[in-house]
């Protein structure tokens, strides 16, 4: 006989992981591969906005071109960064509700926690979906913040020599 579930649907993690799925900002996370870029390349090109006037006026562009687009480039990643974090927060934050076998839960405030140990059939499920469709999500955002910290890296080295 199957077990029925306690935990208020708004607190199920399998229920929590359908929310960020479909939600306007985490769905980015695992989108297809442009649909993915995209937003990150849209956030670097409005940290220009920030970054550009901020780089201007310690390098005017037309005397010193190469530390102004440095520090511009480099400053303006700082909103995908933000952006990357977020997104992986969020999605660990989900990935492991699913990976646990017990769901800490509040069936009408912070005063009255309970803890749900799932059945082997729901947790088997939840790990499956970490495994095949949370990780591979986590990985692409770690693969981009690093990524994104080499291009920082590069750009202080490159500060360096010039």
């Amino acid at each position: 006989m199957a077990q029925r579930c306690p935990v208020p649907a708004e607190q199920q993690p399998i229920n929590e992981y359908q929310d960020v799925r479909e939600s306007w900002f985490y769905s980015w996370g695992s989108r297809d591969l442009t649909g993915y870029l995209k937003p990150v390349v849209i956030l670097w090109l409005v940290g220009w906005l920030v970054a550009g006037p901020m780089a201007a006026a310690s390098f005017a562009p037309a005397k010193h071109p190469i530390p102004f687009a440095l520090s511009a480039a480099m400053g303006a990643l700082v909103l995908p960064m933000l952006a990357l974090m977020q997104l992986y927060v969020g999605w660990a934050h989900v990935g492991g509700r699913l990976k646990e076998d017990k769901v800490p839960y509040e069936e009408s405030g912070w005063y009255d926690g309970q803890v749900w140990i799932k059945p082997e059939d729901v947790l088997n499920r939840d790990r499956l979906i970490v495994d095949y469709q949370v990780q591979p999500v986590l990985q692409r955002i770690r693969k981009t913040i690093g990524t994104i910290a080499a291009l920082l890296s590069l750009g202080l080295i490159t500060w360096q020599l010039i």
